[in-house]
């Protein structure tokens, strides 16, 4: 019972955090993960995003097309297969990452016992 209340918190934890992280850069947690994710490689597959973010094939469909409607992604053919499709980070996206890391989103306290801060 000890775990799943502090599973619980540490849920309400994140859920303050993206709550906070949302009003101050327009973009949900997801979407933050996303542009992180993209900034780490030169191009993803939505397959290897779906990975990377943990989420279902569905669910990475629509962050993809919210990111990619804000104008912080574009979709990259594959160069080699035609019907392959990545997704690269624009210029936009760039500028709006390097805001993101230099933003004071307030992390609650039980994240940064754990995230070590």
């Amino acid at each position: 019972m000890e775990t799943l209340c502090k599973i619980r918190d540490i849920y309400r934890s994140i859920a303050e955090f993206e709550g906070r992280f949302e009003k101050e850069h327009r973009l949900c947690l997801n979407e933050g993960m996303l542009l992180c994710s993209l900034s780490r490689a030169e191009r993803l597959s939505s397959g290897e995003i779906a990975e990377l973010l943990g989420l279902t094939a569905s669910n990475t469909s629509k962050v993809i097309r919210s990111v990619e409607g804000k104008g912080l992604i574009e979709r990259v053919l594959g160069e080699k297969d035609k019907r392959q499709m990545y997704f690269s980070l624009t210029e936009e996206g760039r500028k709006r990452l390097s805001e993101i890391k230099c933003g004071s989103v307030e992390i609650p306290e039980l994240l940064k016992s754990v995230l070590g801060r």
